[in-house]
């Protein structure tokens, strides 16, 4: 995978450290992946600027990974695939079936498993402090 495919959009990052939105960012970041956060009420997350949408981001992006409720997710998944996004990561409590069937409709690859593993770590690879 070339430098500019490791690319994560993190939806619903957040920059309390104990939140699995915080985890993501932080596991992401350590595999060596440019890692956008995406919060409308934050500015800087883990030292990293915070977008409000995946639209927004200056250049490509190549995945997903939600930390939002189905209803907020569903809406979004146009955006993703506008953006080019290849696969989304529904982590727990983000999936539901029409969600998953959403995106697959649109062509992206959807993931309803927690983002984190994927990276070889665990959520408890990441301290809440």
């Amino acid at each position: 995978m070339s430098d500019s495919e490791k690319t994560i959009a993190i939806v619903g990052a957040s920059s309390r450290r104990s939140k699995y939105g915080n985890k993501a960012v932080r596991a992401w970041a350590q595999a060596g992946y440019a890692v956008y956060p995406i919060n409308p009420k934050e500015d800087t997350i883990e030292g990293l600027t915070v977008y409000r949408s995946v639209e927004e981001i200056p250049g490509p992006v190549t995945y997903v990974s939600l930390y939002v409720a189905p209803a907020i997710g569903l809406p979004l998944l146009e955006g993703f695939k506008a953006k080019g996004v290849s696969k989304v990561f529904a982590n727990p409590g983000t999936e539901s079936p029409e969600l998953l069937a959403q995106g697959e409709a649109l062509g992206m690859e959807m993931m309803p498993v927690c983002s984190i593993m994927a990276t070889g770590k665990t959520p408890m690879d990441f301290p809440d402090e």
